[in-house]
């Protein structure tokens, strides 16, 4: 990363981070709620461009195209298979709080930022994973399809995220590393960023909601919080 304007500053003052599950109605009507209670200048978005592009146009590749890309498609394509299921279990298509998110910031006239890393490079390194952590994530993403997976009635993903997200990087140092430490380092910079660009115009308090995934809303605020100094365009230029 190269450095940008260093400055040490508490951005956590201007943002509220707000934690989803991906596949939870709850967490939708919650997105629409803290947009609408907040009144913010500008929404950030765990997405990027591609993603965010699909999510407008709801066109899910199929399989045939999936693999036409070669293994990141395919990768790409059963991931998508496997937020599906959750979703068909939860009640809800998995990033419709994003869909919802962006709506109402449009609605209120407030700028919408995408923040999340490109969705190739996230699959690149997901594929460079070591060979051990793949085999496993593979068997455990696989039993969200059989009879016996949890349900939303048996499982309380919000109340247990914490134990989840500790487990989860205990097993999977590698790809825990890419899903959720540089990811949250790479969207603080880009929040960081749209707040230096508001008060760049006169915007003396500026008022940023950003949406994430539940597990990133920890490591989120504690960069915002005064642990980051090095700005990035929060469009990804440098």
């Amino acid at each position: 990363m190269e450095a940008g304007a260093v400055r040490r500053v508490n951005y956590l003052r201007y943002v509220k981070v707000v934690g989803t599950m991906h596949v939870s109605p709850e967490s939708r009507e919650r997105v629409v709620e803290e947009i609408r209670s907040w009144r913010p200048h500008a929404v950030a978005l765990e997405l990027d461009w591609s993603r965010f592009m699909g999510m407008q146009s709801g066109h899910r590749p199929g399989a045939g195209e999936a693999f036409r890309l070669g293994r990141s498609g395919a990768l790409n394509y059963f991931l998508a298979k496997v937020e599906e299921r959750l979703g068909e279990q939860f009640g809800m298509a998995p990033g419709e709080e994003m869909r919802a998110a962006a709506e109402t910031a449009a609605s209120m006239g407030a700028q919408i930022f995408l923040i999340d890393e490109d969705i190739r490079v996230i699959l690149s390194k997901l594929l460079a994973a070591p060979l051990r952590e793949k085999l496993m994530l593979a068997l455990e993403s696989l039993s969200v399809f059989l009879p016996f997976a949890l349900s939303s009635e048996d499982f309380d993903p919000i109340g247990d995220y914490r134990i989840m997200m500790a487990e989860f990087r205990e097993r999977y140092s590698y790809i825990y590393r890419v899903l959720v430490e540089e990811r949250n380092l790479l969207m603080a910079l880009r929040i960081a960023s749209i707040v230096e660009g508001l008060m760049g115009r006169g915007i003396r308090k500026p008022r940023i909601v950003a949406v994430v995934g539940l597990g990133h809303k920890p490591g989120l605020e504690h960069l915002l919080n005064g642990a980051i100094s090095k700005v990035y365009n929060p469009l990804g230029g440098r």
